[in-house]
């Protein structure tokens, strides 16, 4: 028997090989010439303008002259001591208590409706719940002054009906604004939030559901020990992803109440722009501070997202 010994495997000598990600860029770099006009517009008005309102945070800056006086945390100290930036805190935690359970209640209902059998032309309430998603928000909350001042359709429909005795004008009044806020807001988002539920309704095994049938479980039953256990993982998700969604309401309450009135739905992105633009001297130092804490709340929603995510793709993991 004759024995051959194999050849070794040939060895690399140093310097001879160029490294693959040289290679590749070498190979495809004109990939990197059509993202060079990304990579600008990114750095100019996301990077830049998040690193310069860490610096403008330390000055007192009136905007009118060229740079302002390094003036260190003196723009925080004066935020925690300042009423009005307290009350917008207030109101933007109150506009996520609320709006966020309202929303994913709502289109969870909803996607529970249309995701079954029984429900007439599915398609096209999809998507007339789904086009208010794509129309602007500064669209919609001029639309909603109209509708709901006190001259407008709702305000005199509800007198029609007996529900109020006078006309009101919704977002002119200090104690039902911001609640018109949410309530416009939850219609507007609905639809996208009604997507992803559909989506996750689309992962309980239909088998599941059957069983659970033959059991004796009614329609309700069957939902609550059954159904809702599964998309439990699913509605961490989307109850994170809605509530980062609220704190981008500005183009929505801008136009639709302003903050007014007296500030009573004023939330922190309505301050910010009011102290560095619509005060008589502008406080571009200040605003930026204020702006640097609104930014400091969103990491730790999106830090919290981001934990929720990775719980949740656990279970999911788990339950496969």
């Amino acid at each position: 028997m004759t024995i051959t010994a194999s050849a070794p495997p040939p060895t690399k000598q140093k310097g001879t090989a160029r490294p693959k990600r040289l290679t590749r860029f070498g190979q495809n770099w004109w990939i990197y010439v059509f993202l060079l006009p990304t990579f600008l517009g990114y750095g100019a008005y996301t990077v830049y303008p998040l690193v310069a309102s860490w610096w403008y945070a330390l000055l007192d800056w009136p905007g009118f002259a060229m740079s302002g006086e390094f003036v260190g945390f003196e723009n925080f100290e004066r935020l925690l001591t300042d009423d009005q930036f307290w009350n917008a805190f207030g109101k933007s935690l109150l506009f996520l208590v609320i709006a966020v359970p309202a929303r994913v209640g709502l289109a969870l209902l909803l996607a529970l409706w249309l995701n079954s059998k029984k429900t007439p032309f599915p398609g096209f309430f999809r998507t007339l719940f789904f086009l208010p998603v794509v129309t602007t928000g500064a669209i919609i909350g001029i639309v909603f002054t109209l509708l709901l001042d006190a001259n407008g359709p709702i305000s005199l429909g509800l007198v029609w009906a007996g529900i109020t005795e006078t006309p009101t004008n919704f977002v002119a009044n200090a104690g039902t604004s911001l609640y018109a806020g949410i309530a416009v807001w939850v219609w507007k988002w609905l639809g996208i939030t009604m997507i992803y539920w559909l989506a996750a309704l689309q992962t309980v095994p239909q088998d599941v559901h059957e069983a659970a049938m033959l059991d004796g479980a009614n329609g309700r039953k069957e939902f609550w020990h059954v159904t809702l256990p599964l998309l439990v993982p699913f509605l961490v998700i989307i109850t994170l992803i809605d509530t980062v969604s609220a704190l981008n309401v500005f183009d929505l309450m801008h136009t639709l109440t302003g903050g007014g009135p007296a500030f009573s739905s004023e939330v922190i992105e309505i301050f910010i722009y009011r102290a560095a633009f619509a005060a008589t001297v502008p406080q571009l130092g200040y605003a930026s501070a204020a702006a640097v804490l609104f930014g400091l709340l969103t990491v730790i929603i999106a830090v919290a997202q981001a934990v929720g995510v990775r719980w949740a793709r656990k279970q999911m993991g788990s339950g496969s």
